[in-house]
């Protein structure tokens, strides 16, 4: 008589069809546990040529980087990043790979990556011990769920200094990462000094790729005071419905 076989011989004998199917996301940077970023001090901007097809990922420690794969999704189905607490759609190639910078703060921070059907997750925490690390007292992050577009970010800070893709740095150092045209985003503004005062956020419908309708809604989330006891975070959702559209999504005062 012949005995019941192990569930690691069915699963073998399945091959490559049920490795797919149980897939896990795999994030290669940043890593799980401790670390001391003293020597891999990343900044809030990241060197593009315009106009931008990609996000740029190279010439930046593994301090800075979000790095892994997932299995690869349809097009138009983005799979989904959450960096401490603010989700975003989250773009990769067709092998399912994804790579993108991210200027992170000291202390405890966390990423998950999710499939396009919110089915299997991976979740990594670490804590960064560096206290001089530079952070991010005032954050805000756009992105879009849809591709093929173009969607800018505009910060006007309280001393009228604009920040968006033709002026990506400010004299009271808020940045814009990165200038994204190729749809999803995100696109992340960051200050460690914010001065004090009335910041405006806007978002600009630039563009339409030909294969994709006028209709895209874009989320913005502004965080503040990020990895401390006072974090706050804002999320908002406004629809753009044509190219050209020039919209006021918040206007909130800091601290």
């Amino acid at each position: 008589m012949q005995g019941i076989l192990p569930i690691w011989m069915i699963l073998g004998g399945l091959g490559l069809a049920a490795g797919s199917a149980f897939a896990q996301p795999e994030i290669d940077t940043p890593r799980g546990g401790w670390r001391h970023s003293q020597d891999q001090a990343a900044g809030f901007r990241q060197r593009v040529n315009y106009p931008a097809s990609s996000v740029n990922a190279q010439d930046h420690p593994d301090a800075a980087l979000i790095k892994g794969r997932i299995a690869a999704t349809g097009k138009g189905k983005p799979a989904k990043l959450v960096v401490n607490g603010a989700a975003m759609p989250l773009a990769t190639d067709e092998a399912g790979n994804f790579s993108r910078p991210y200027a992170f703060g000291s202390g405890s921070n966390s990423i998950e990556v999710r499939d396009a059907d919110g089915k299997t997750r991976k979740r990594v925490q670490f804590y960064d011990s560096y206290a001089a690390r530079s952070q991010a007292k005032l954050r805000v992050v756009l992105s879009w769920d849809s591709d093929g577009t173009d969607i800018d970010l505009h910060v006007v800070s309280p001393d009228g200094q604009h920040v968006f893709y033709g002026n990506r740095v400010s004299a009271n150092g808020g940045a814009l990462d990165v200038d994204v045209t190729t749809g999803y985003g995100p696109e992340i503004y960051a200050n460690p000094t914010p001065p004090k005062g009335v910041y405006h956020v806007y978002v600009n419908y630039f563009g339409a790729g030909s294969d994709h309708g006028d209709l895209t809604t874009t989320q913005v989330a502004v965080i503040t005071n990020e990895g401390t006891p006072s974090e706050k975070q804002q999320i908002m959702q406004v629809p753009l419905r044509k190219p050209g559209e020039l919209t006021l999504v918040k206007s909130f005062s800091y601290p």
